[in-house]
């Protein structure tokens, strides 16, 4: 620990919290946000700060960020960690709020890893920030849409962080090193802006501890490549990075590109990712859009996935990246998922018909009496198993039509199957359900 003017050991402070700058205006990134001209940037110079959520990956200044909020709009700044935090310090949070509010103080209440509270949680805010005795600030590494409550949403206005670039992080650590009194070379900036994948906080650690082992001389490019050793990169399997690499997969798999599905597919493992959830999302894709075009698919990726839980890695890994690539090399087809998605839709939409008589099972005498599955025609025992005529609708939807094959791989002779039935439908004079004047 540091000295201070009077001899006394001050309490470690790590360079990033050092870091902070004091003023909106010394704020570096998010100019989409908080920039000249930009959206909460007016609202804050218009005076009319509002309650919202600051949605990134870690490290790009969402704490940061509202502190200077607070500062700017000369409010009160409480803070709350909710993996720290609990209803206690929520109640206490919310009296000191209600005294700011007495005395005319505006005050601003953030909530850091606002998606780990859980409903009735969020819930608790929603009071204070309808009669205005605090401007709710929530932020998050988790898609809001899926984490947080409507009602608390419905409350706040979302702003989505990015991540830093690597221009933005250079600029950062030349401050530190400048403000710090210590030297770097380019390459080693360089080097550290690329490791720290678009975090701050990242970038500043590392250069910290490069600083801290080499005795605060001047750090060079291989300082800092021999600190940092084989490092993983960001991957918060929880947070944003997760779900858009896992959606990169998917759109290399349905665009037939097997190396934008290989190369995602890796970029997860590398990034610690389970092999078991991607063998599963593995598994609905096959469904989802290969389907009947080649029903092997789903074979195949059950298949991996078994392999992947039976003998780990790295034999389960080579047995999902052969799943992902047949996936991306198969006819794609996803009549089965939107047929799927529509009878659901239509069901949801529409009354609950009955089933028909003739489809009732009947193993009592009393269901007989009552003509449960009265004229039901057992398939076997017809014409080339078919029952020509038969609707297995209710009748109020016996037009309808929800599964349309596509033209591509067995899905294309499924189709003509089905095409072939049809006809011998028309042409039957067992009509399920004949038309009036028939």
């Amino acid at each position: 620990m540091a000295a201070d003017l009077f001899g006394q050991q001050k309490a470690y402070e790590p360079l990033a919290s050092r870091m902070r700058p004091a003023t909106l205006d010394q704020y570096i990134g998010q100019e989409h946000v908080v920039g000249i001209g930009a959206p909460l940037r007016k609202a804050l110079d218009a005076g009319q700060l509002h309650s919202l959520i600051f949605w990134g990956p870690p490290g790009v200044g969402k704490t940061t960020l509202a502190r200077l909020i607070a500062h700017y709009v000369d409010a009160e700044f409480l803070s709350l960690s909710a993996v720290m935090s609990g209803v206690k310090e929520i109640r206490e949070s919310v009296v000191r709020a209600q005294h700011f509010h007495a005395a005319g103080k505006k005050t601003v209440l953030f909530i850091d890893e606002v998606h780990r509270f859980n409903k009735s949680q969020q819930d608790a805010f929603l009071p204070y920030v309808e009669d205005g005795t605090f401007i709710f600030i929530g932020a998050t590494t988790e898609n809001p849409s899926f984490e947080l409550n409507n009602a608390l949403l419905s409350r706040a206005q979302v702003y989505v962080l990015r991540s830093l670039t690597e221009d933005q992080l250079n600029h950062i650590l030349k401050q530190a090193l400048s403000r710090t009194g210590n030297q770097a070379d380019e390459g080693a900036i360089q080097l550290i802006s690329a490791s720290a994948d678009g975090d701050a906080r990242r970038a500043l650690n590392i250069l910290e501890m490069t600083l801290q082992l080499n005795a605060g001389q001047a750090v060079s490019r291989e300082h800092v490549a021999e600190m940092l050793g084989d490092k993983a990169r960001r991957f918060d399997k929880g947070g944003e990075a997760f779900y858009d690499q896992i959606s990169a997969l998917h759109k290399s798999v349905r665009g037939s590109d097997p190396d934008g599905a290989l190369y995602w597919f890796a970029r997860m493992l590398d990034g610690g990712c389970d092999p078991l959830y991607i063998a599963r999302r593995v598994v609905r894709m096959a469904s989802e859009d290969i389907g009947n075009a080649d029903p092997r698919a789903l074979t195949l990726c059950v298949n991996a996935w078994d392999v992947q839980e039976r003998l780990g890695s790295p034999e389960g890994e080579l047995a999902i990246a052969q799943a992902v690539v047949y996936l991306a090399c198969a006819p794609k087809s996803n009549a089965v998922y939107k047929a799927f998605n529509e009878v659901r839709a239509m069901i949801r939409s529409q009354p609950s018909y009955e089933v028909p008589l003739h489809l009732r099972n009947a193993p009592t005498k009393l269901m007989k009496t009552l003509d449960y599955g009265t004229e039901y025609r057992y398939a076997h025992d017809e014409p080339d198993a078919f029952a020509a005529g038969e609707n297995y609708l209710p009748p109020e939807l016996r037009h309808e039509r929800f599964y349309h094959p596509v033209n591509r791989g067995l899905e294309s002779k499924i189709g003509q199957k089905l095409e072939y039935l049809r006809g011998l439908n028309e042409q039957s004079p067992l009509q399920r359900y004949p038309e009036e004047g028939e």
